[in-house]
């Protein structure tokens, strides 16, 4: 099996999550039986798990996902070494010093990006800019549009290990990208890594006019 094509099936799987075969063929510009070998492949190697499904007309479907493996093989940066420093600082110094370590890091963050963003024009842009900065730090982000709405998406956390042990990394990243993207802006995350799900997912909608302050 080529090399080139089993990496870009399972950053398909990553990227979108549960695909059946048709769908992974037509992506990647293979022919299904070619997708289908690929993914016997995967599967015996353990890359990949499968489910089959009935839409309620015909035989099942396969479905495919990435499994623990699979998932393994997007790694999260430096996890044990950035744990037990988060573990050190809340021990020998306290809760209240791992707070003020991840509010710095907020503020520097924000400040990085927000000289980024600054030329962007309008949210489109905004999002854009967005995405490649994550992009680079290994989130694997993209943005799409739904009519009105925006969704922000990460399809890896780099540093899941790290906002396990302390969830104010995520709280920070929420308030950075709500101060980013403006107040005209209402976002929510509606999907979350850490809620074992596969990506975390920003629903960005225009706020009420009556809720602009």
């Amino acid at each position: 099996m080529k090399k080139n094509n089993a990496d870009q099936i399972l950053m398909l799987l990553k990227m979108r999550g549960e695909l059946d075969a048709s769908v992974i063929a037509e992506e990647l510009n293979l022919s299904k039986e070619g997708a289908r070998q690929h993914l016997v492949k995967l599967f015996d190697e353990g890359y990949v798990e499968k489910v089959c499904k009935s839409n309620g007309v015909g035989r099942p479907f396969t479905y495919y996902s990435l499994s623990q493996v699979g998932k393994d093989k997007f790694p999260d940066s430096h996890a044990d070494i950035t744990v037990q420093l988060l573990r050190s600082v809340k021990k020998l110094l306290g809760e209240n010093a791992l707070d003020l370590l991840i509010g710095d890091r907020e503020q520097l963050t924000y400040a990085r990006y927000s000289e980024k963003l600054g030329n962007a024009k309008g949210i489109e842009d905004k999002l854009s800019k967005l995405a490649e900065i994550r992009s680079c730090e290994g989130y694997m982000a993209e943005w799409k549009k739904e009519n009105d709405c925006y969704y922000f998406i990460e399809n890896h956390c780099p540093i899941c290990a790290a906002a396990t042990e302390c969830q104010q990394f995520c709280r920070a990243e929420l308030k950075n990208f709500r101060n980013l993207l403006g107040e005209e802006f209402q976002v929510n995350r509606t999907q979350h890594i850490l809620a074992n799900e596969s990506r975390c997912v920003y629903e960005i909608k225009p706020q009420l006019k009556s809720a602009v302050k």
